[in-house]
């Protein structure tokens, strides 16, 4: 898959291609929806077949102050869209000429006369253009004018009983669920880590480079591996079972997210303990995946019964991870 940043220098080997659009945070089954349509499509026409995402993200760049929980970086977008099949991925800053352009000027100079679309997919819930002034109609009006095809891809989602409804989200009548990515945020913030796999189509992970600790686990027998995550991360704090990647190796692990309550109550972080490994990783980039939530992160009175605790959480994890 090709990696650009610029429509101004779109490969013109590439024009008439199809596009989807949207900010495809977390990369869902309903993302997976629109870009399976621009796929499709772009087989029929012969054509290339392509995404375009922003960062930052825009509610990032209008709130810059404001931290947003981001499922994935750009990295793992990009790898999610080569493991569907697109031919390219077109990753635009969004800046203050982008947040400027009403949606006429944005179809016009970015897909028209930078990318010569020949077709765009977005999404049912689609805005775009200076003060989020245009719509999938607009767009298909638009499209109209400057000569290329638009397919507006609806809502997906899958029915879920009245027990399994998640508090302040979309439910249609039916009693299907609608998969975005506030949903899996939602999820991943009272640490039900599966209903966020099940919309996501995979288990979540986040990506870190390990730094050093304090050295309390290695003190306890459980030495970790440390990664920051951004201060938007609002991952429920406790202990879940993990994979963690490290190259081309995958390891068990009880990976731990929260203020570490029996030490300094300090700002969340995020410690992974791998079993059976017997190194050093500081400086190494690893991936966390998260698998199942096992506790809630609470106060031990001393450390030996947070060590007694840690023993049983281990057992329970290395109990899940091998049926996995």
């Amino acid at each position: 898959m090709l990696d650009l940043s610029s429509y101004k220098t779109f490969p013109e080997t590439m024009n008439g291609a199809v596009l989807a659009i949207g900010n495809f945070d977390g990369v869902h089954l309903g993302h997976k929806a629109v870009l399976t349509y621009a796929i499709d499509i772009a087989a029929r026409r012969n054509a290339s077949a392509g995404v375009m995402f922003f960062s930052p993200h825009p509610r990032q760049y209008f709130s810059p102050d404001t931290p947003l929980f981001m499922l994935t970086n750009p990295r793992q977008k990009r790898a999610e869209f080569e493991k569907i099949g697109l031919n390219f991925a077109l990753e635009l800053p969004f800046d203050a000429d982008l947040a400027q352009k009403s949606a006429e000027e944005f179809v016009q100079s970015v897909l028209v006369e930078g990318v010569k679309v020949s077709h765009v997919v977005v999404g049912y819930d689609f805005f775009f253009g200076r003060g989020r002034g245009g719509n999938p109609q607009i767009l298909r009006e638009l499209g109209e004018q400057f000569g290329f095809g638009v397919t507006v891809a609806p809502a997906e989602g899958h029915l879920v009983s009245d027990e399994d409804k998640p508090l302040n989200n979309p439910v249609s009548g039916s009693g299907q669920l609608i998969y975005s990515s506030s949903l899996v945020r939602d999820a991943l913030e009272e640490g039900q880590v599966k209903r966020a796999a099940s919309i996501l189509g995979r288990n979540w992970q986040v990506e870190g480079t390990v730094t050093s600790g304090a050295g309390r686990g290695e003190g306890l027998g459980f030495p970790t591996a440390n990664i920051s995550l951004s201060k938007g991360c609002h991952l429920h704090h406790g202990i879940y079972a993990a994979f963690v990647h490290h190259k081309s190796a995958v390891y068990k692990g009880a990976a731990y997210f929260g203020k570490r309550p029996s030490f300094d109550n300090s700002e969340p972080v995020l410690e992974v303990f791998l079993f059976d490994y017997d190194g050093n990783l500081y400086g190494e980039d690893i991936s966390i995946e998260f698998v199942d939530f096992i506790r809630e992160d609470i106060k031990f009175s001393d450390m030996d019964e947070l060590k007694a605790q840690m023993d049983d959480d281990c057992r329970i994890i290395e109990k899940i991870l091998t049926e996995k």
